[in-house]
């Protein structure tokens, strides 16, 4: 089963996770920030665990932070504060 080796913006080392896994993550994840144009992390783990109910093993939540993670070092979304919660976007440079 292939792999993917996840970035940290932080420059830590990321997890290795299927990248299948992955993928599906990233597209619904990505698709979630465009349709709302910006969203706090809290809801968009919370449409992500909808959307993928019963469909996945595993905690989605952690998977969501990993790839979420994954996507701000790669510069595809950014993070931003917003009344006391963490936002996502999609990045400027998209």
């Amino acid at each position: 089963m292939e792999r993917i080796q996840l970035l940290n913006p932080e420059g830590k080392k990321g997890s290795n996770i299927v990248k299948e896994k992955y993928d599906l993550i990233k597209h619904v994840m990505l698709e979630t920030i465009k349709e709302n144009g910006e969203i706090s992390f809290k809801e968009l783990a919370n449409v992500i665990n909808e959307k993928l109910h019963g469909k996945w093993e595993g905690s989605i939540t952690w998977y969501v932070t990993a790839v979420k993670l994954d996507l701000e070092a790669r510069g595809l979304i950014e993070r931003f504060p917003k009344k006391r919660q963490q936002n996502v976007r999609i990045s400027e440079g998209d």
